[in-house]
């Protein structure tokens, strides 16, 4: 018991000081680090609580989001890949102190693990009565039923911030040809072509 307390308030104190720093770090770089360590720390928590496919969720899903966030920040900073190759060394402390407390929270995470007393009940009989309802169904039938609006505004919600992430990428640039849709529309044949008249033996 005393272990899962501890575990509980490892992944919790992390949390909330990683969230913290995503706002406070003045390079994105370290932002995006903290946020993916944020991120495996509330799945540690889920895991605690029992939702171990809302915790899979949370890493694969929020974790691949994070490398997105990264490369909208890297195409609305401009930032100089070069420079960026050149200061590895700099954010190196980062990500060993980052990695050392994954690895810290994967040990704690398997101390608190608990097995369950019938396991050897369900693995001698897989198939669950139907009285039972799996986590994942549990949550879906939750989603989708009581809280489908919330569900349905939360990807309006998310549809605006992603097409407000491509307005603010998408600007102009000097020495970029872009196309254009409408003058391609509205192109005619007296545009597109032209007629010369070729005496043989003389060229254009």
């Amino acid at each position: 018991m005393i272990v899962h307390a501890l575990a509980f308030y490892l992944f919790a104190a992390v949390v909330v000081a990683c969230a913290v720093m995503v706002v406070a770090a003045r390079n994105p770089v370290h932002s995006v680090l903290f946020l993916i360590l944020a991120f495996f720390s509330a799945a540690g928590l889920f895991v605690l609580l029992g939702a171990e496919f809302l915790a899979m969720l949370l890493v694969v899903v929020y974790v691949g989001a994070v490398a997105v966030l990264f490369l909208f920040v890297v195409m609305m900073l401009d930032v100089n890949f070069a420079a960026l190759r050149e200061g590895v060394l700099e954010y190196l402390p980062f990500g060993l102190l980052v990695g050392f407390v994954m690895l810290v929270e994967l040990v704690m995470l398997y101390g608190a693990w608990i097995t369950g007393p019938d396991i050897a009940l369900a693995a001698a009989s897989p198939t669950p009565d139907i009285t039972q309802v799996s986590n994942t169904e549990a949550l879906g039938h939750l989603l989708y039923t009581k809280y489908i609006y919330l569900f349905q505004a939360a990807g309006m919600i998310l549809l605006v911030a992603m097409i407000g992430a491509i307005v603010l990428s998408n600007r102009q640039r000097d020495g970029v040809r872009r196309q254009v849709i409408a003058e391609q529309i509205a192109r005619t044949r007296k545009d597109a072509v032209e007629m010369k008249k070729v005496t043989p033996g003389g060229g254009i």
